[in-house]
């Protein structure tokens, strides 16, 4: 992660923590002593998020252990700041049209008021103020909290495995019905361990697939740190093989080493480079390149054109990349499926506008550009709050079909 951008990320949580201690604590004027108390517990809440995100550079077990309670904060935290906006958004409304209902009312002013009253009417009018401000953000600040509570409750269960049939046009017809077994964005670390992971690799191997793909962010810190609980995923099998390709977090958390692991846990990782699926006689290609941005680090980097060099054009192609918008250029190489991930499907709603937008319109599920289909993971895991508001989380099966009117031949080396 490069230092502007976690000091922009830094800022931004900042402002979010700023803006709902504020409304929470200060504008509701909570007696003097209780206040300083909770803006302290608050301040401490806020001050482990960075330290938890940063906490994959020194001690896995400190994210672990931390990441249960800043995360989670974390989550009701952005959720109490989109309700409390909600409500000054709506105060200020009311506010503009009581003055302007005034101003028109001011052609015909009534009797002067006397002191006393006037001193009465902004007693009382301060007074139905702070039962607002109480009343609403304490509404708030329970609606957060439940809707979290209830978030986290179905993240924290074992993903379903959603099938995804997809017609090939290329396809072998020999090879119609094969199932390809999608796992995305299991985000290892933090508050996903080894009990989470093995789940899902039960999960995966009973559905039998043909072929495993891992489409990036695997993971969230060090081999060292979390190398016990990345260990189920040695046991992933499949008749085809297992095969990885790298998503923006494992450059966060030291790519190489990661690299080495993988492989040595029986996973084939596809650097700009592509394979033959299946036999001499009835196989397709599949092809893997660098996460989007992974241009920053020395040696890495998206290349598509290597990957596909030679290829022969008569083969179906499938492609792992990690970040759906890479679609854009897969579609101009005659790619026939893309598999990505990245987005989490937007995990927590609302902030499904922000990824989509980030992704030039992708967000999740099956998408046609051109001549090339686009399937997108919600994920198999989580990133941060072990919370999803609107989006699943899910292990991905996807079945090839061959179209009824295929006229793509098993492939014959030349």
């Amino acid at each position: 992660m490069s230092l502007l951008f976690f000091i922009i990320r830094i800022s931004l949580l900042g402002g979010l923590f700023f803006y709902v201690g504020k409304r929470l604590l200060v504008d509701t004027e909570i007696p003097a002593p209780w206040r300083k108390r909770l803006l302290l517990l608050f301040a401490l809440c806020c001050l482990s998020v960075p330290f938890t995100i940063l906490s994959r550079y020194f001690s896995a077990t400190v994210g672990q252990t931390l990441g249960w309670v800043s995360f989670f904060w974390m989550a009701i935290a952005g959720l109490m700041m989109l309700g409390l906006l909600v409500v000054d958004i709506l105060v200020l409304l009311f506010t503009g049209s009581h003055l302007l209902h005034k101003r028109i009312r001011a052609k015909s002013p009534p009797p002067p008021a006397t002191n006393s009253d006037l001193a009465h009417a902004n007693t009382q009018a301060l007074s139905r103020r702070r039962f607002l401000r109480r009343i609403t953000s304490g509404g708030v600040a329970l609606s957060a909290s439940t809707l979290s509570a209830r978030g986290a409750v179905k993240t924290l269960q074992t993903p379903p495995v959603i099938t995804q049939p997809i017609a090939l046009r290329r396809l072998p017809t020999s090879m119609d019905g094969f199932s390809i077994l999608q796992i995305s964005d299991l985000h290892i670390g933090n508050t996903i361990g080894e009990a989470y992971v093995s789940a899902v690799v039960d999960a995966v191997n009973a559905a039998k697939p043909d072929l495993i793909v891992m489409t990036g962010d695997m993971v969230d810190g060090s081999v060292e740190g979390l190398r016990s609980h990345a260990a189920p995923l040695a046991r992933l099998q499949a008749v085809h093989g297992v095969y990885f390709t790298t998503g923006n977090h494992e450059y966060y958390s030291g790519v190489e080493p990661w690299l080495v692991h993988l492989r040595e846990l029986g996973i084939r990782v596809l650097r700009n480079e592509r394979v033959r699926i299946g036999d001499e006689q009835h196989s397709f290609d599949l092809a893997g390149i660098d996460d989007y941005g992974a241009g920053r680090w020395a040696g890495h980097g998206p290349d598509i054109a290597s990957a596909l060099a030679g290829r022969d054009d008569s083969r179906e192609l499938v492609l792992l990349a990690h970040q759906p918008r890479q679609v854009h250029e897969a579609k101009k190489y005659g790619v026939g499926l893309q598999l990505s991930g990245h987005t989490h499907g937007g995990q927590i709603w609302p902030w499904h506008y922000l990824v989509k937008a980030q992704q030039g319109g992708l967000l999740a599920g099956l998408s046609v550009h051109e001549e090339t289909q686009l399937y997108i993971s919600s994920g198999t895991g989580y990133w941060g709050p072990p919370v999803r508001i609107l989006s699943r989380s899910e292990i991905t099966r996807i079945v090839l079909r061959a179209t009824p009117d295929s006229t793509a031949p098993a492939h014959v080396p030349g």
